[in-house]
């Protein structure tokens, strides 16, 4: 039998098939106009919430999964770096599909897709609301009705982000490793480089058991709930949902393994692990002051999928929430990083 487990390593989850997820802050974009990719400023803390089972809430405890935290209005995107070999990986977000718009499904689909495909897409920095843009995601308390969940079905009873796995079939698998070998043989070693999320890389937070969980208070019974988080859209930015080259049946017809990924308050982490959360999201206009790089990135060699209607009507929190009113300082050119295949003019070749 398939080995379905998934395993946190450092910040990361690991989904069978060597699936990476890591969960990166970021500066949140304002919400009109189209932007560059923001930077990376460190990882999420990730934690089993099966670690905790005193202070965690009994529904928590139900859906297992991980927790991280996360403040009200900060944004996130979820990086694909270290994941090997080829993948279909479904983002729920409050088990609405963040590439469809579709209700979260068990099965993989094309019409439309349900799922990103890996290690081609890199990253992905919200809901696939645009031809060749997405809208950034953006943390809200659930009971607002600001959450994609909310706003898609009508109701929040989820939150959190869900991921699911699906592997090649075996012998397009084999094909696949045996296509990687013949051209590693023959390409010449490739210089390593930093990229987008490279930027300001953060201390991690310590490890489980460097600080005690805290103690339920005498006769405080079962936990209290915890002020559940679900993800909102914010400002959109250029960047490509990539469409499937694959046939459908190329991929098992199960997933691998699954995750559930509660967010929590970073009151409630404090509460519930015993440990400090990140510090407060960066200043947007400092961190573009400072001449600190944004990035774009393009494959000439990748389609889009077109955005549904369901994901295009989404609306960003300010509308629910309103403004805030941080200021905001566009960056210059040269601090937005081309990233893989430069967007210029072709160049002919010619007889040499």
């Amino acid at each position: 039998m398939a080995d379905t487990t998934v395993r946190i390593d450092g910040n990361a989850l690991r989904l069978p098939g060597d699936v990476a997820v890591r969960f990166i802050r970021t500066l949140r974009l304002p919400e009109s106009g189209t932007h560059p990719l923001p930077p990376g400023l460190g990882e999420f803390p990730v934690r089993r919430v099966a670690d905790f089972p005193d202070t965690v809430p009994e529904a928590w405890r139900a859906r297992g999964g991980v927790m991280l935290p996360v403040y009200l209005r900060e944004a996130m995107w979820l990086s694909f770096g270290g994941t090997t070999e080829p993948a279909a990986l479904q983002v729920g977000v409050g088990k609405v599909c963040a590439v469809s718009g579709k209700p979260w499904s068990d099965r993989l689909a094309r019409k439309p897709q349900n799922y990103v495909v890996l290690p081609r897409q890199p990253w992905l920095d919200g809901i696939n609301s645009g031809k060749g843009t997405v809208r950034q995601f953006v943390a809200v308390p659930l009971g607002l009705g600001a959450t994609v969940e909310g706003q898609v079905t009508g109701e929040e009873v989820w939150g959190g982000v869900q991921l699911q796995s699906f592997a090649l079939k075996e012998p397009k698998l084999a094909a696949w490793r045996e296509e990687q070998r013949r051209r590693a043989a023959q390409a010449p070693p490739m210089p390593q480089f930093g990229g987008y999320g490279a930027a300001m890389p953060m201390a991690a937070p310590p490890a489980p058991g460097s600080m005690p969980a805290p103690a339920a208070a005498p006769g405080a019974g079962a936990p209290r709930a915890a002020a559940a988080m679900g993800l909102g859209v914010g400002g959109s930015m250029r960047q490509e949902v990539y469409e499937d080259d694959r046939p459908l049946s190329d991929w098992a017809e199960r997933p691998g393994g699954r995750v559930f990924v509660h967010l929590v308050t970073p009151p409630e982490w404090r509460r519930i692990t015993g440990e400090a959360p990140p510090p407060s999201p960066v200043d947007r206009a400092a961190y573009t002051r400072a001449g600190l790089p944004w990035f774009d990135y393009y494959d000439e060699d990748a389609g889009d999928l077109a955005p549904t209607d369901t994901l295009g009507a989404v609306q960003p929190v300010g509308d629910w929430l309103g403004d805030d009113h941080e200021p905001w300082q566009a960056p210059t050119p040269g601090q937005v990083v081309p990233l893989k295949d430069a967007q210029g003019k072709p160049v002919d070749d010619g007889d040499w």
